[in-house]
């Protein structure tokens, strides 16, 4: 272990056991550019306990940052050392760079969402990035033995679900978002089995709820999802009606107590339709 890597994990444990305070004479930018170069940490101690964690408190609850640094830490997120650093490689420590610089990318944009932190042309930037994230990423492990999480299409989904909620999505942006889960679900490679199925249902269940797209619009692309179903036999085929089949059930409970007749029946119908197992 490097002395900087050491005495990063020394001083984030004694800043978490301080209640995520800082010394005297300490400043932020003391600790976010090492934050930044070991955010995809392959020992899960590091990236996700301390290092995300202390993102976490910083950016939601403790609100530190000022609206010119988040902006300033979100292009830095977004570059082609984080979000995209080896994007479309597989079995790779680079995919923890880039599910957790998604991570905090979500977390800027809830605070955008509170305070207005994006003009038009970042938060088109922002939009542009993690359509693309979610479309080029091809390393889909959960939960991994050897450095815990990797869960891309989790941690992309909790960003997709900030950006739906902006006041800049508009009908166009979040039909996009719904064309860009579709195509995670149909990936060809991964039967998600760590529960992504529900953090991606929670995009659509966000936008259903908040009545941020026309029904009949999220009924369409619902029964759109059947499509899979009428593929020739393959494992293509598999894992996309698999993956579809859960996500489905995932939001069909999410809405039954809701009683949303129309949206209940579709999902319905587009579940049994790839359902082998229904007689």
């Amino acid at each position: 272990m490097n002395d900087i890597r050491a005495q990063l994990i020394i001083d984030l444990q004694r800043i978490e056991e301080n209640d995520y305070e800082l010394r005297s004479g300490e400043q932020l930018r003391d600790y976010v550019k090492l934050m930044l170069e070991y955010i995809g940490d392959p020992q899960p101690e590091l990236r996700d306990d301390l290092i995300y964690s202390t993102f976490y408190k910083w950016i939601n609850e403790k609100q530190w940052f000022s609206d010119a640094e988040l902006r300033e830490l979100l292009l830095i997120l977004l570059d082609e050392q984080h979000l995209f650093y080896h994007i479309g490689s597989k079995d790779d420590p680079a995919v923890f760079t880039r599910t957790f610089s998604v991570l905090v990318v979500a977390l800027i944009l809830q605070r955008h969402r509170e305070q207005g932190l994006l003009d038009s042309a970042a938060f088109t930037n922002v939009k542009e990035s993690l359509i693309r994230y979610y479309e080029e990423e091809q390393d889909l492990r959960g939960f991994t033995p050897e450095a815990g999480w990797a869960h891309a299409a989790a941690h992309g989904a909790d960003a997709l679900d900030e950006l739906v909620l902006c006041s800049e999505s508009d009908a166009t942006i979040r039909e996009e978002v719904l064309a860009v889960i579709q195509r995670m679900l149909y990936n060809d490679q991964y039967i998600f089995s760590d529960e992504e199925d529900e953090r991606i249902a929670t995009i659509v269940a966000t936008m259903i709820d908040h009545h941020l797209l026309a029904e009949l619009s999220i009924v369409d692309w619902i029964g759109s999802l059947e499509q899979c179903g009428g593929w020739p036999r393959s494992r293509n085929k598999y894992v996309a009606r698999v993956n579809t089949k859960n996500f489905l059930r995932s939001l069909y409970f999410r809405l039954l107590p809701k009683k949303n007749p129309d949206l209940v029946s579709v999902i319905l119908k587009a579940e049994m339709n790839l359902n082998e197992f229904t007689e």
